[in-house]
């Protein structure tokens, strides 16, 4: 698969391949100016399923010089975004939680990988698992989705729903 880093992105790495199933969620990746700049690379966004990826630099790391938990929350929402954006209506968070197993540390790559567990109406519930290299497992993260009804053309009003997701 291909990764993605914004707009001008480059395949990395000695397995990639471009990837043809570009989706909503790569629309999204491609706007998202903090993901972006976090270095944070899309890997793959199709079919209710994401990967993300992050490696943890000296600005990300608190006073136990351990990756802050913000950011591998933000990675991990990230993915989440990617996974329920893949099928294509604007679609944010209603709501997220983390479960931090063991800390990740400077210079740790870490993966991102979302799964849809059910959509119902305009709602979602996708997982999340956060690991680093070697398969450890970092964070678990579920997060809640709200598709987004189009914005009235008349009215002005805005969706009632925010978020990132």
């Amino acid at each position: 698969m291909m990764s993605v880093r914004g707009r001008d992105a480059l395949p990395t790495g000695p397995r990639s391949q471009v990837d043809p199933q570009r989706t909503a969620a790569h629309e999204m990746f491609d706007a998202d100016v903090a993901s972006n700049r976090l270095g944070i690379e899309l890997v793959s966004a199709v079919g209710g399923a994401a990967e993300a990826r992050m490696r943890i630099t000296d600005g990300m790391v608190n006073g136990h010089r351990i990756a802050h938990g913000g950011f591998v929350f933000l990675l991990a929402d990230t993915a989440f975004a990617l996974a329920c954006n893949s099928h294509g209506p604007a679609t944010v968070a209603a709501g997220g939680e983390i479960t931090f197993v063991r800390p990740a540390r400077e210079g740790d790559l870490l993966v991102a990988r979302a799964a849809e567990r059910t959509r119902y109406g305009r709602s979602g519930i996708y997982d999340v698992t956060v690991t680093r290299e070697g398969g450890e497992v970092v964070a678990e993260f579920r997060g809640h989705s709200r598709v987004l009804r189009p914005a009235p053309s008349s009215s002005g009003d805005r969706p009632a729903v925010a978020g990132h997701g």
